[in-house]
């Protein structure tokens, strides 16, 4: 199976210190991929080394076999990776259908947009019926399809996808989740960065555990669900 996103041995943080202390990790094409952690584990940082956000000190990032260590944030975009930030960040002021193509700006063929457009309408129907809706205006539920739907719309090849069940009600994450499931089974490769475990490990294919800047566990869905020792040092057992 090829490799969508290697990183090796990657050191980053901010000012003199070090939040990722030689990460190591793969994401595989076509496969979901978690990343569990804390608060404080580092997978925020992690995330902005990947879009280039924050620069990693050592190591190596490789997307599809490029090295994108360095590479400024619009090539790694450009190269097809699309992330859908913690805590949704719709544009409130815009309608649905405005958002939306917002997340297809590199687009310039208006069929294309409205064709992708369409496709987010067959997963989120209803966002069809929101279309005209100010996005500020839809209940969190709502916006989350949205945040989802404008990640979509540039049809990347690796999704990033930051703590989809926060601020959610359980029914609302249950079916994220599945969503999430649905766009993989899609084609789409999946890197999924959450603190919910059971529901993480549920779709996932394989993961990591990230604890203070390293990786302690990796592993199987499978195996990470009945890594008990794992799951109370950082989770409390508790989701």
């Amino acid at each position: 199976m090829s490799v969508a996103l290697q990183l090796s041995e990657v050191r980053a943080g901010y000012d003199q210190a070090d939040v990722l202390s030689g990460i190591s990790l793969r994401v595989e094409e076509g496969r979901i991929t978690c990343i569990l952690g804390s608060n404080g584990a580092g997978k925020s940082t992690l995330i902005r080394v990947i879009l280039g956000l924050t620069s990693a000190r050592a190591g190596t990032v490789t997307l599809f076999g490029r090295d994108i260590a360095r590479a400024p944030t619009h090539q790694i975009i450009a190269a097809g990776v699309s992330c859908i930030p913690e805590g949704r960040r719709v544009f409130p002021k815009m309608t649905v259908a405005e958002n939306l193509h917002a997340g297809a700006y590199l687009v310039d063929d208006a069929a294309t947009r409205t064709q992708r457009q369409e496709s987010v309408y067959e997963i989120f129907p209803r966002l069809k019926e929101r279309e005209q809706q100010l996005a500020g205006t839809l209940s969190g539920g709502e916006q989350a399809m949205l945040s989802i739907g404008r990640g979509l719309m540039s049809q990347p090849r690796l999704l990033l996808i930051d703590e989809p069940s926060l601020g959610l009600s359980p029914l609302f994450v249950k079916e994220n989740f599945r969503v999430i499931q649905r766009i993989n089974q899609m084609g789409v490769t999946v890197l999924l960065v959450e603190q919910n475990v059971r529901q993480t490990l549920a779709i996932a294919h394989y993961g990591y555990v990230l604890a203070q800047g390293h990786v302690v566990a990796e592993g199987s869905a499978e195996q990470l669900k009945s890594a008990d020792a794992v799951r109370q040092a950082y989770f409390g057992g508790g989701h």
